[in-house]
C-alpha cells in the first residue's frame, strides 16, 4: 500500500537526537509517519510530499510530561481554560499534562472527568489527563468513587490545594486507589501549623511583618503519610516538596522500600523566600519559597533520586487577584512556559546533565503515572520537543500563552528556546510561526 502523507508525518534534518530512556544520543535526521517515529540517523530525505524542516543543530527529545497543573476549567475560566493552558503547555515543550481536581464543579464525578477529556481532545494540543478528587467536594469526609473515576480516565487522586484531611481517610484512600493501580497525591500541609501564614516562617517573614508557615507544616504531614503508607499496599506521591526535612523523610522512606514517589517544582530549586521582597504576590505559593538550605536540599534530592520528577504546579490567577495586598492575594504561580528553562539552569550550573533533566521531566513522570510519552525508536510515539539550549528567551515576551501572568520570572532572561512541539506527529507549536504572527 502506498504511504499517504498527512499532518502527522514530517522529516526533520540535522538535529541531535536525545532519549534518556534508551541512552540514545546521536546526530542525524528523523522521519515521522502517521504519528510514529519511522526511522532516524543517517537517512535520506523524502523525495516529495512530506514536510521537511531544518533542525539547524537543535536537540530533539521526547516531549515533557507534567503531573501537576491547574487548568481551572470548569468553573474558573477567567483564570485559565483547557485551551489556554494547553497552549501554554506546548509552548513550554509539554506534550502531556495532568490537571488537578479543584475545579468547580470539583472533579469528583465521572461526568466532570469526561468533560475535561473531551474538551482537550477537541482542542487537539497537548494530552490532558485528569486527577480525580480523593474526597467528595474536597471536603475531606467521604471518599470519591475511585473505580468509576478511573474508568472515566483519572490517572491519580488528590485533594490538591488541601491535604487529605484525616489519617483514617488517607489510609482508606491508599487502599482503595491501590485496587485500580492509581497513586494518591498529597499536598502535605498541617493547616493548624500553617495557621493563616502567607510565606515561609523565618527572618524574611519577620523583617516584612508577614505571618509565616513553618517547615514543620510540610514535614509532619509527610511523616504522617509515610507511616500510614507502611500499613497499606497503596502508592503515595508527595506533591511539591519544598523543605530539607521533607527530602530527608522521603529519602529515608525509600531506603526502607516504601512505595513512595515525590516531585518538586522549578521555583523551589530556583528561588528562596528572599524573592518575596521584589516579586511580592507573584512569589506567593503554597508551599512557600523556603531558605537557601532548603533550595540546595531540593537540588540534592533531584541529583540522588530521592525526588523522582520535576512538576510545574502551574496555578494561574487573574491579575486583579494577584494585585492585592500580599496577605489577601491567592497562592500560586504559572509555570508551564518557564519550567524547562529553569531546569536548563541546573544543567548550566553543573548540578544535572541534559539526559538526567529530561529523565526527571519526561521519562520518570510518565512511568510513575502510566502516561504515554514520546520515544525516539522505530514505532515510538512522536510526542517530541525540539529546542536549542544555546539560545535564550525572555519570559512573557512577546506574551505568555497562559491566560494569566502571575510569574516571578516575568521579564527574566531564560535559558534555551523551544522551537517546536509535536503531539502524535502533529506540530502543535512552532516558535518561528508565532513570532511572525
Amino acid at each position: 500500500m502506498a504511504r499517504k502523507d498527512s499532518a502527522d508525518s514530517f522529516f526533520l534534518k540535522d538535529v541531535r537526537l536525545l532519549d534518556p530512556a534508551t541512552g540514545l544520543d546521536m546526530n542525524g535526521h528523523i522521519r515521522v509517519e502517521n504519528g510514529l517515529v519511522a526511522e532516524f540517523g543517517s537517512i535520506p530525505a523524502p523525495s516529495s510530499g512530506m514536510p521537511v524542516w531544518e533542525g539547524e543543530g537543535s536537540i530533539v527529545t521526547p516531549g515533557l510530561v507534567d503531573v501537576h497543573a491547574h487548568f481551572r476549567e470548569p468553573g474558573f475560566e477567567y483564570k485559565e481554560t483547557i485551551e489556554s493552558g494547553s497552549r501554554a503547555a506546548v509552548s513550554g515543550g509539554f506534550t502531556a499534562v495532568c490537571v488537578m481536581a479543584n475545579t468547580d464543579p470539583v472533579n469528583d464525578h465521572p461526568e466532570v472527568t469526561l468533560g475535561m477529556i473531551n474538551k482537550a481532545r477537541e482542542i487537539g494540543l497537548c494530552r490532558v489527563f485528569p486527577i480525580g478528587a480523593v474526597s467528595l467536594g474536597l471536603k475531606g469526609e467521604t471518599l470519591t468513587e475511585m473505580g468509576a473515576l478511573t474508568q472515566a480516565g483519572c490517572v491519580g487522586f488528590s485533594d490538591d490545594g488541601l491535604p487529605v484531611r484525616t489519617s483514617r481517610l488517607l489510609r482508606r484512600a491508599l487502599e482503595y486507589a491501590a485496587l485500580f493501580h492509581r497513586p494518591v497525591i498529597d499536598h502535605c500541609e498541617d493547616r493548624d501549623l500553617s495557621d493563616g501564614g502567607v510565606m515561609n516562617e523565618g527572618w524574611v517573614s519577620t523583617d516584612l511583618g508577614l505571618k509565616g508557615i513553618p517547615p514543620a507544616s510540610e514535614e509532619v504531614v509527610v511523616a504522617r503519610d509515610l507511616e500510614i503508607l507502611k500499613s497499606t499496599r497503596g502508592r503515595l506521591h508527595v506533591a511539591h516538596l519544598s523543605t530539607a526535612g521533607g527530602v530527608r523523610l522521603v529519602r529515608d522512606a525509600k531506603r526502607r522500600h516504601l512505595n513512595v514517589t515525590a516531585e518538586t517544582c522549578p521555583h523551589y530549586f530556583s528561588l528562596t523566600d528572599e524573592a518575596v521582597r521584589c516579586h511580592h504576590a507573584d512569589a506567593k505559593m503554597n508551599p512557600p519559597l523556603r531558605t537557601e538550605e532548603d533550595r540546595l536540599a531540593i537540588i540534592e534530592g533531584l541529583r540522588d533520586g530521592t525526588i523522582d520528577m520535576i512538576a510545574t504546579d502551574h496555578a494561574p490567577h487573574a491579575p486583579f487577584e494577584k494585585e492585592r495586598e500580599f496577605d489577601q492575594a491567592p497562592f500560586g504561580i504559572i509555570g508551564l512556559e518557564t519550567a524547562f528553562s529553569l531546569g536548563l539552569d541546573l544543567v548550566k550550573d553543573g548540578y544535572l546533565d541534559m539526559a538526567m533533566l529530561l529523565y526527571l521531566m519526561s521519562v520518570r513522570p510518565a512511568r510513575v503515572f502510566g502516561l504515554p510519552r514520546g520515544e525516539i525508536r522505530p514505532g515510538g510515539l512522536a510526542d517530541l520537543m525540539v529546542f536549542d539550549p544555546s539560545q535564550t528567551t525572555v519570559a512573557g515576551v512577546p506574551r505568555f500563552r497562559s491566560r494569566s501572568r502571575n510569574s516571578p520570572f516575568s521579564g527574566q532572561k531564560m535559558s534555551g528556546r523551544i522551537r517546536m512541539t509535536f503531539v502524535g506527529g502533529k506540530k502543535v507549536f512552532d516558535e518561528q510561526e508565532e513570532r511572525e504572527e
